[in-house]
Order: C-alpha cells, then structure tokens, then sequence
C-alpha cells in the first residue's frame, strides 16, 4: 500500500491509438488496464470512488454499494490497485481508495481522436516542443 495518493509528475504528450504504433511496454499497461476495467463491478467501483466526498472512500463505503462478500470485494479493489487505477492509504483500521487521475487520463488520451496531454502519464514521450493541433 502506497502512503503517497498522487505524486506530482510532469506532463507527457501522448498520441491516440490510432496516430503511432504502441511500444510493447505501453501496450501491456494500457491492456492491463482496460482489462480490469472490463469488469462492470469494478467499474461501478472506480465511478463510485471517484463520485465520493474528496475523491476517496473506505470500504465500508462500497461494500453497501453491492450485493458481494468482502473477500469479492476486496479482490476487486485489488485488481484496480494492482492496474495502477486505484491508490490506496491505510488510516486505523480502515483503507481508504483513491482514483488515480492520470491513470485514468492516460487512457482517455489514448482513444481520443487527436493528441493530448497527461500530467503523470506512463505514455511514450514524443517532442515536447511539437505544437498541439488546435481542436
């Protein structure tokens, strides 16, 4: 568990998918990624994480919100953290989960129709001193 819930990273230009080839490395985080999103309770997760008051929510916040067991639950937190989707911070005796907004960012930026910038993204550079095309 990380102490840290977003650390301060510059921003990186990304293409969309279809502008350049994704490296190997780039396409097995994003698949990672949109593959532990695949599942509609987790999903239903990182929306109600991320609607929550400041962003973050405990467990006891969003095992109510379904009809699963803890163990199932908790899986599926795991998943999420372990995709680099979720942080999380232990306070007492609760975790609290917090959505990682470049993480999420950086998969928006990638299926978008043009290029974007992602502050904190895993994204491969490209020039930083290339001109954004106007929207």
């Amino acid at each position: 568990m990380s102490n840290q819930l977003e650390p301060n990273r510059p921003e990186t230009r990304c293409s969309p998918l279809g502008c350049e080839p994704l490296g190997p490395d780039q396409a097995d985080d994003l698949a990672r990624r949109f593959k532990a999103l695949g599942d509609p309770v987790r999903l239903q997760m990182i929306s109600l994480i991320a609607g929550h008051e400041n962003g973050e929510s405990c467990v006891c916040d969003i095992s109510p919100a379904f009809e699963l067991s803890q163990p199932t639950i908790s899986h599926h937190l795991k998943v999420l953290r372990e995709a680099g989707l979720l942080d999380c911070e232990r306070r007492g005796t609760w975790v609290y989960y917090r959505v990682i907004p470049s993480a999420l960012a950086q998969l928006s930026v990638v299926l978008s129709p043009e290029p974007g910038v992602v502050r904190g993204s895993d994204c491969a550079s490209e020039d930083a001193s290339a001109p954004f095309p106007s929207r």
